[in-house]
C-alpha cells in the first residue's frame, strides 16, 4: 500500500510540474505579486506626494519643495549605490538586456531597492514615472520566482517578460497594453507560451491594481474626462502635423536623455546620492516658482486632459517638464520615462488642438491631448501598437482609435526615419550593450528535440528478471542504467547503485527486478527540447532519461548525447548536426514478394563497392532468411524541397537493376527505392522506420576527418538513431574472403560478430578463421574460456579451419594489426567498442585505428 501511494504521489507531482503547466501557474503568481508591488508603490508615492503638496501650502514652497527633493534624492541615491546599483534609472532597458541574454542581475534585492528608492524619488516630487520601476520590479520578482520553482530554462525568459508586462499593466491599468509591450518591445515573440503567460500575468496584475488601487473594476471609472469625441476628415492634416511634431520632439527627447547622462558622467564629480539630491533640489526649486498646479506631476497631466488649462499653461508645461525630465533622469534617479512622455505628449497635443479649435472648431483641444500622448510615446519607444492601446484602455473611447492610429504611426515613421533605435536601445548602447534582433531560433538546445539525438537501440530488462540475471546483464554492458519493461511499457528503472544496495540486504535468489527497481521513472517525450531534457537531468540528478510515447519506450538520451551536440557546435561543425529538415521523397521503388523473416537494408552509393556489398547482403539474407532493401539517395540543396525538385535517376536505376538481378539469381527478394533528400542519414533513418528494417549493411571509408566524430557524420548518426543492428564494411581492392581474423573482447557486439561470421565466411570456398583475444602483459595465466567457447561454436557452423590464439600486448589495435600482418588476413571482423561514441571520440576508437592502418577489408558489427 505504501509503495502504491508513493507511485501515485510521483505521478501527481510530475503532472503538476510539467513545464508548460508550471509556467502558467507561475504566470498567475507573477501577476499577483507584480500587481501587489505596483499597488504598494502607487499608494506610497501618492501618500508621499500628497503630504509634500500639503506641507508646501503651509510652509514656504521655495524652501519645502527643494528641501524635500534634496533629502529624498540623497536617501534614494544612497540606497541604490549601497545595495543595488542596477536599480538606478528606469529599469526598462535592464529588463530588455536580461531578456536578450545579457548577464545582468535581476533578483529580489533589486526589486526591494527599486521599490523603496522609487518611492523616495517620486514622492519627493521629481518628474519621473512609476511604470519603469513597476516593470523592473515585476521582472525581478518573476526571475526570483522562476529560480525558486523548478522552471524550465526555455520558459524562464517568457516568465520574466510576463512579469515586466504585468508591471506595465498594473501601472497603467492596461492589461492588453502589457501583453503587447511584451510582444512588441521586449521579446518580439508571439508563441503560445509567450502570449499565454503574458496575458495571465497582465490580467491578474491589472485586476489587483484596480481592486486595491482604484477600488473599482469598472473600465469607465478610468475615463480621464474626455468629452464626446468626433472625427472629421478635415482634421486629418492636424493629426498628421501632430504626428510629425511628436516624431521630431521624440528624437530630440531621446538625444537629450543621452546627453544628460553623458554630462553627468563627464562633468559632475559627485557620488550618486548627491547627483540625485541636486536633481531633486533643482526640480523642487523650479516647481516652487511655477503655479501650484505644477506641484503634482500626475495632476498636471490630468489638468491637460480634462480641459482645465489654456494654451499658455500647456506651453509652459511642455517646456518645463521637457527640461526637468531630461535633467532629473540624467542624474541616475530611479524612475520611469513612459509616464513623463505621456505628459509631454498631452501638452504637445493640447497645443495642436488649440490651434485646430481656433481655426476649425471641430474637436476640443483635450482630444488632441489624448492623441498626443500616444504619438509621443510611439516616437520615443518605437512601439506604435502599444501606444495606441494604452491610451485606448485609459479612455475606452472607440471614436479615438483612428486619430490615435494616424498620429502614432506618423510619429513612429518620422522618428524611425531619423533613428530606428528606441529609447531603451539607446540607453543600452550608452552602457556599451548592443542588442541585435534575434533569429527565430533560440540556440541549438531549443532547436533540437530528444528524438533528434536519442539512442534508439536501448538495452532493457524485464520486470520478472531475477537480480542475478540483472547482475549478469550489467557485467556484459557498459551501461549503468537499464529501463525495466512490462508488456512493452516502461514501469521502472534499475541502476548499478540499486544492485550494490541490495547486496547488503541479503535478498533471496528468487528476488525479481520489480522489487528493487525505481517505479514510475522520470521520462521525456520525443518532442521535448534538449533544453528541457537537460533541465530534467539536472533537477533530478540523473545521467540518462528514457524517451517514451504513451509509456512505450522508443529511445534513451544521456548527458553524453547532449554534450556531443554542444561539442560539435563549439568546434564549428554545428552545420553538420542533423537538424529537422524536409522529409525525403521516394521518386522510384520496386517491390518483391515479402516472404522473409526480416529485412536487410543496403544503402548503395559507389558502383565500385556496390557489387561486394550486395554479395555480402545476399550471404547474410540467405543465412537469416531476410529480404533485401536497396536504397539510393540523391542529395538536393537544403533550399529546395525534395518532393518538388527534378532529378536524374538513370545511373541509380542501373545500380538497382544489378541488385535485382543478383537477388533473382540467389532467390532472395530484393526491394529497391530511390529517395531525394537533404541528407543521407535522414533518408536512411526514414527508410529504417518506414520499411521496418532489422539490419543495415553499409559501406564505410574507414576513417573520418571530422573532429568529434568516431566513424563519420552519416555513420555516427545511423549507429546512434537507427533502431536496428548496423554492419559497416570498409572494402579493400582485393575483395578476397579466404583468411578471416576475429578479435575477441566480450560483450554483445563481439557475440553478434561471431554469429555473423558463418554467413560471411560462405563467400569463400575454403575459409580460414582465426580468433584472437588480447590480454595485458602480466604474469597471470590468461582466461581463454571465451576463445574456446567461440571456437566450438564456429567449428559447428563453418566448414573451413578455425583456430584461436591469446595475445599479450598493451595496445589492442597494435596487437590486432600485427596478427593480421603475420597471417596475411583478408578480412578483420570487429565488434564495436563497448565505450559510448562520446568516450570513443575523446579517448580514441579502436575500430577506426585498425581500419585506418590495415590494408585489408574491415567489417564492424554494432548492435
Amino acid at each position: 500500500m505504501l509503495a502504491r501511494g508513493k507511485i501515485l504521489w510521483l505521478r501527481l507531482s510530475r503532472q503538476l510540474v510539467q513545464p508548460r503547466r508550471l509556467a502558467f501557474v507561475e504566470a498567475c503568481l507573477i501577476g499577483l505579486v507584480s500587481g501587489l508591488a505596483a499597488v504598494l508603490l502607487g499608494q506610497a508615492v501618492d501618500w508621499a506626494g500628497a503630504l509634500r503638496v500639503r506641507i508646501s501650502y503651509h510652509w514656504p514652497a521655495y524652501l519645502v519643495l527643494p528641501g524635500i527633493g534634496l533629502i529624498g534624492g540623497i536617501l534614494a541615491g544612497w540606497l541604490v549605490e549601497r545595495f543595488a546599483p542596477e536599480a538606478s534609472g528606469s529599469g526598462m532597458s535592464e529588463v530588455k538586456a536580461v531578456l536578450a541574454r545579457v548577464p545582468m542581475p535581476l533578483n529580489l534585492r533589486i526589486a526591494l531597492v527599486k521599490l523603496i528608492s522609487a518611492t523616495l524619488v517620486l514622492g519627493s516630487g521629481m518628474p519621473l514615472g512609476r511604470e519603469g520601476p513597476t516593470v523592473q520590479i515585476g521582472a525581478a520578482l518573476a526571475n526570483q520566482l522562476s529560480n525558486w520553482a523548478p522552471t524550465s530554462p526555455e520558459h524562464r525568459r517568457q516568465l520574466i517578460a510576463a512579469g515586466a508586462g504585468a508591471g506595465l499593466a498594473a501601472a497603467f491599468n492596461a492589461p492588453i497594453a502589457g501583453v503587447l509591450f511584451v510582444v512588441e518591445e521586449l521579446l518580439q515573440d508571439v508563441s503560445g507560451i509567450t502570449l499565454g503567460t503574458a496575458i495571465l500575468a497582465s490580467f491578474i496584475a491589472s485586476v489587483i491594481s484596480r481592486l486595491y488601487g482604484s477600488h473599482n473594476l469598472d473600465l469607465n471609472h478610468l475615463n480621464l474626462g474626455l468629452p464626446d469625441t468626433t472625427f472629421f476628415a478635415q482634421e486629418i492634416p492636424f493629426y498628421l502635423i501632430l504626428g510629425v511634431l511628436a516624431g521630431l520632439l521624440g528624437i530630440l527627447f531621446n538625444k537629450g536623455i543621452l546627453e544628460s547622462l553623458a554630462i553627468n558622467r563627464r562633468l559632475v564629480r559627485l557620488s550618486l546620492p548627491w547627483r540625485i539630491g541636486i536633481a531633486g533640489l533643482v526640480s523642487g526649486l523650479a516647481i516652487a516658482l511655477l503655479p501650484a498646479a505644477f506641484r503634482d506631476h500626475a495632476g498636471l497631466r490630468e489638468i491637460l486632459l480634462a480641459g482645465s488649462a489654456n494654451w499658455s499653461f500647456a506651453a509652459i508645461a511642455l517646456l518645463v517638464q521637457f527640461i526637468l525630465i531630461i535633467f532629473t533622469y540624467g542624474s541616475g534617479a530611479p524612475g520611469g520615462l513612459l509616464v513623463p512622455t505621456l505628459a509631454l505628449g498631452a501638452a504637445l497635443g493640447y497645443l495642436v488642438g488649440a490651434v485646430e479649435h481656433s481655426l476649425l472648431g471641430m474637436s476640443a483641444a483635450t482630444v488632441y491631448a489624448h492623441v498626443g500622448m500616444a504619438a509621443f510615446f510611439s516616437a520615443v519607444s518605437k512601439v506604435p501598437i502599444t501606444a495606441v492601446v494604452i491610451v485606448f484602455e485609459m479612455t475606452t473611447d472607440f471614436n479615438l482609435v483612428l486619430p490615435l492610429m494616424i498620429a502614432s504611426v506618423v510619429a513612429y515613421l518620422v522618428a524611425e526615419k531619423i533613428d530606428h533605435r528606441s529609447l531603451y536601445d539607446l540607453l543600452l548602447e550608452w552602457k556599451g550593450i548592443h542588442i541585435t534582433k534575434e533569429p527565430s531560433t533560440e540556440g541549438l538546445l531549443a532547436q533540437l528535440s530528444a528524438v533528434d539525438v536519442m539512442q534508439r537501440r536501448v538495452e532493457t530488462l524485464s520486470s520478472q528478471m531475477s537480480t542475478d540475471e540483472a547482475v549478469q546483464a550489467f557485467s556484459n554492458s557498459h551501461h549503468r542504467n537499464f529501463p525495466v519493461l512490462e508488456n512493452g511499457k516502461v514501469v521502472g528503472i534499475v541502476t548499478q547503485k540499486d544492485l550494490v544496495n541490495i547486496a547488503s540486504e541479503q535478498l533471496g535468489k528468487d528476488t525479481t527486478i520489480s522489487e528493487i527497481m525505481t517505479p514510475e521513472p522520470v521520462t521525456v517525450t520525443p518532442t521535448a527540447t534538449l533544453a528541457h531534457v537537460l533541465h530534467i537531468l539536472n533537477r533530478y540528478h540523473l545521467s540518462c532519461l528514457p524517451v517514451t510515447e504513451n509509456r512505450k519506450l522508443i529511445g534513451i538520451i544521456t548527458r553524453s548525447d547532449i554534450i556531443r551536440v554542444e561539442a560539435e557546435q563549439l568546434s564549428g561543425n554545428s552545420e553538420q548536426i542533423e537538424r529537422k529538415s524536409a522529409p525525403s521523397y521516394v521518386v522510384y521503388q520496386t517491390r518483391a514478394p515479402a516472404t522473409g523473416k526480416g529485412r536487410l537494408l543496403v544503402p548503395l552509393s559507389h558502383p565500385q563497392t556496390a557489387e561486394t556489398l550486395l554479395e555480402m547482403a545476399v550471404a547474410i539474407a540467405k543465412d537469416r532468411n531476410y529480404e533485401i532493401e536497396c536504397l539510393q539517395v540523391i542529395i538536393v540543396p537544403s533550399s529546395r524541397i525534395p518532393s518538388e525538385t527534378p532529378v536524374q535517376i538513370s545511373k541509380s536505376l542501373q545500380l538497382l537493376q544489378r541488385a535485382i538481378l543478383l537477388g533473382e539469381n540467389s532467390r532472395i527478394p530484393v526491394h529497391t527505392q530511390i529517395r531525394v533528400a537533404h541528407n543521407v542519414a535522414g533518408a536512411i533513418l526514414e527508410t529504417v522506420k518506414e520499411r521496418h528494417i532489422d539490419l543495415v549493411l553499409m559501406g564505410w571509408k574507414g576513417t573520418t576527418s571530422t573532429p568529434g566524430r568516431v566513424f563519420s557524420r552519416v555513420v555516427d548518426t545511423i549507429i546512434r538513431q537507427a533502431g536496428c543492428d548496423v554492419i559497416l564494411a570498409k572494402l579493400d581492392d582485393k575483395r578476397s574472403f579466404d583468411r578471416w581474423l576475429l578479435p575477441m573482447a566480450g560483450g554483445p557486439n563481439s557475440s553478434q560478430a561471431i554469429k555473423l561470421l558463418p554467413a560471411l565466411a560462405s563467400l569463400s570456398t575454403s575459409p580460414q578463421i582465426k580468433l584472437c583475444q588480447v590480454f595485458q602483459p602480466t604474469n597471470s595465466i590468461p582466461d581463454t574460456t571465451l576463445l574456446d567457447k567461440s571456437v566450438r561454436f564456429l567449428q559447428r557452423r563453418v566448414s573451413g579451419k578455425v583456430m584461436a590464439t591469446p595475445v599479450r600486448a598493451s595496445s589492442v589495435s597494435d596487437a590486432v594489426l600485427n596478427c593480421a600482418k603475420l597471417d596475411n588476413s583478408d578480412v578483420i571482423v570487429l565488434g564495436a567498442s563497448r565505450e559510448s561514441l562520446l568516450q570513443q571520440a575523446i579517448q580514441g576508437n579502436i575500430a577506426e585505428n585498425i581500419s585506418r592502418k590495415s590494408n585489408c577489408t574491415v567489417i564492424m558489427v554494432k548492435t
